[in-house]
């Protein structure tokens, strides 16, 4: 035992010094685009903060005119400052959007739209993970109503916009979690039966669906879509799960960084020579393996057309 404690502080101490070598372990891959993005005009979500925010700062520093959609409009403005004094880059704007809300989805698109005439990349980024049980203003089930059915309206309501831009693209930020889930369309609402874990594996499978059909009615249009799983990221997306926050904390080391974890979807938005794989799913820069489920194109359409049905498109 005495033995254990005298050697503690070097085992820590090495460690410690151990870390970043741990990190770029697990890091992945890395966006190896030399792309530069003058006059292109992209929208991220949830860029306040987290992969949104590293991936907005990535675009402006290639150029782009970038429009951060968020909820918080003050942390908004924060990051944009900050993108703006990293990048020197002073076309970084800060636009409300809850995607728990279609009437501000609506205005939001509706005040893009007036102000912009292209839009070459939609990152759909924001999300929630693992809430209790609670509805949006439109009486969706939180998770399916954000992170898949706002996203689905936004992308929806901007896709001409889009197509007059193309070659554009669309960019999903999915979750590996998805190779555990089922879309439940007789409990979509979770009034049945509710698990806050899988309802936010359902959302993250409706993601890889929904960027399945959208590539596929897109066929020729110019405009390409991808999922992504953009790894185990440290972020504040676990803030409603004390234990996946102990375990975030636990193995920090292991975790990637938030610019670590934007890396595949600025790959996705900005790599050359994807556009035949629209519709695919990607993980630390390259093609991954989709579950059965999410290669389902029956289920697919019909997620669509219930997501229409659900939204009076």
């Amino acid at each position: 035992m005495i033995g254990i404690l005298v050697l503690l502080p070097s085992f820590l101490s090495f460690l410690f010094m151990a870390v970043p070598y741990i990190r770029k372990h697990f890091a992945g891959g890395v966006c190896t685009s030399t792309a530069q993005l003058p006059e292109k005009v992209a929208v991220v979500t949830g860029a306040n903060t987290g992969i949104g925010k590293e991936t907005a700062k990535d675009l402006a520093r290639r150029g782009a005119r970038v429009y951060i959609a968020c909820r918080d409009i003050l942390k908004g403005e924060s990051a944009a400052s900050e993108i703006r004094a990293a990048t020197k880059n002073q076309q970084v704007f800060v636009r409300k959007l809850d995607l728990s809300d279609t009437k501000s989805i609506r205005a939001f698109a509706k005040g893009f739209l007036a102000e912009e005439k292209q839009l070459h990349i939609l990152i759909n980024n924001a999300g929630v993970m693992m809430c209790p049980y609670s509805k949006t203003a439109d009486g969706f089930e939180t998770h399916f109503g954000v992170n898949h059915l706002g996203h689905f309206l936004l992308t929806h309501l901007l896709l001409e916009r889009l197509k007059e831009s193309a070659p554009s693209r669309v960019v999903n930020v999915s979750s590996v979690a998805h190779h555990f889930g089922s879309i439940y369309f007789r409990n979509l609402d979770g009034e049945k039966y509710y698990n806050r874990v899988f309802a936010y594996i359902q959302s993250k499978l409706a993601n890889v669906l929904f960027t399945r059909e959208l590539a596929y009615r897109l066929k020729g249009t110019g405009v390409t879509t991808y999922a992504v799983h953009p790894g185990i990221v440290q972020s504040e997306l676990v803030r409603h799960s004390f234990v996946l926050c102990l375990l975030w904390r636990l193995f920090t080391p292991f975790l990637k960084s938030a610019q670590q974890g934007a890396q595949t979807s600025l790959h996705c938005a900005l790599a050359e020579g994807i556009e035949s794989q629209s519709g695919r799913y990607f993980s630390d820069c390259k093609k991954a393996w989709v579950s059965p489920k999410g290669r389902n194109n029956k289920t697919a359409k019909r997620l669509w057309d219930v997501s229409c049905e659900l939204l009076g498109i």
